[in-house]
């Protein structure tokens, strides 16, 4: 198993809380076609439009000069619960948050993690139903 995979590996054992932020939900309009959330434009790391059930990502590249925000937004009843790592920071990762997605529009929620960050994450997504609709964006805004 190479270095990387043992990163990840090692990463996803390892969604414990370490800082808790303050955290926005509001209600969003519905991004076009139907998507959960909207595509982030070039400032997007990650973006990952509409999901439904449990699902995760993993991914690098954080730039330490820009500020980072991680969004997630859910619809369609019920609940997700967000676990956020961040590899090489994880003093500053957001403890876990739970987002209620009541109807068909989508909730969303934005945590901001502040600049100096660099290295991979990883987040994973627990969704109350096998139904419930999720996306997420990361973003490094220039």
């Amino acid at each position: 198993m190479g270095d990387d995979m043992k990163k990840r590996t090692t990463a996803l054992a390892a969604l414990a809380p370490a800082l808790a932020l303050a955290l926005a939900a509001s209600p969003a309009q519905a991004a076009p076609t139907g998507e959960i959330i909207g595509y982030p434009g070039p400032d997007g790391l990650i973006w990952i439009a509409d999901q439904a059930g449990s699902s995760g990502f993993v991914s690098g590249g954080l730039s330490e000069r820009l500020d980072t925000f991680i969004t997630f937004g859910c619809a369609d009843g019920g609940s997700i619960e967000v676990s956020f790592r961040l590899q090489e920071h994880p003093d500053r990762d957001p403890a876990p948050f739970t987002v209620d997605c009541p109807g068909t529009d989508p909730t969303v929620v934005t945590v901001p993690l502040g600049t100096g960050i660099h290295g991979g994450f990883v987040a994973w997504v627990t969704a109350s139903t096998p139904t419930t609709r999720w996306g997420a964006t990361v973003t490094q805004p220039e």
